[in-house]
């Protein structure tokens, strides 16, 4: 759902009016799988029934983008972004519970223990979709050459946001932890910074220069590179985060 949220988003903030009818049509295919596989997952519950309406806008949306509806399109992709939203706060919030429940030490039940982890799954879905949003749209100019740059350097403007939000919530958990002793496995905190955020954060600016030129198709494998670690970094910082009071 981290990623239907960031994707969903994306799409949402990309102009109809510059990128073509069949971009969101077929990435919102993309939200319907990850939604029905989140659906799968957590059947049952809450944030199942939000996966459930979050495939049903997902279709509905793509119908009206392949009938060039675009305005209905667009008001789908930001109930689509609302629901999948709503869906990821649900898992933040059980999620809090479990890590609250299951630590000796009480820090997670700070105020600040809470805001760090409702903010954790938006800010960490945010990044993914932007990024992976981009290399999707990216690779979208192949089949349209014509169009614009300022959709794409718009969604790498919303990465960079993204990297700086996830900078800030990660980096207030790390502190907090610092402060209360030793991290756990320092050197992959190490890795989870550097593949994360610090590395991602370069190729942004490295496709930037790259748009400079212009030249779509080496910026698209920059932003694959750039996807496959964004990834990696955020499954670490939940593999990290389970064992620990704040986010990583």
């Amino acid at each position: 759902m981290r990623l239907a949220f960031g994707l969903s988003f994306a799409m949402f903030v990309t102009s109809p009016a510059q990128v073509t009818a069949g971009f969101f049509r077929n990435h919102l295919y993309v939200v319907l799988g990850i939604s029905v596989l989140a659906f799968l997952l957590v059947f049952g519950t809450l944030a199942g029934g939000l996966a459930v309406g979050a495939a049903v806008l997902s279709y509905a949306g793509s119908v009206c983008y392949l009938y060039q509806a675009t305005r209905v399109g667009r008001v789908s992709l930001g109930l689509l972004s609302l629901v999948t939203l709503l869906s990821l706060l649900t898992r933040q919030q059980i999620l809090f519970s479990d890590v609250s429940g299951t630590l000796s030490t009480n820090a997670s039940n700070t105020t600040l223990g809470r805001v760090l982890w409702i903010c954790d799954g938006p800010t960490g879905g945010l990044l993914l979709g932007a990024t992976v949003g981009a290399m999707l749209l990216g690779h979208w100019y192949l089949n349209t050459p014509t169009m614009q740059m300022a959709p794409l350097r718009r969604l790498l403007a919303l990465m960079v946001v993204a990297i700086g939000l996830r900078i800030g919530i990660c980096g207030a958990g790390l502190v907090a932890m610092l402060s209360a002793g030793p991290l756990p496995a320092p050197w992959f905190v190490v890795l989870r910074w550097l593949t994360g955020l610090v590395a991602p954060l370069v190729m942004a600016w490295m496709v930037e220069r790259t748009l400079r030129i212009p030249n779509t198709q080496s910026a698209t494998g920059i932003l694959y590179v750039a996807a496959v670690m964004v990834f990696t970094g955020e499954l670490m910082s939940q593999l990290l985060s389970v064992t620990t009071a704040y986010p990583l």
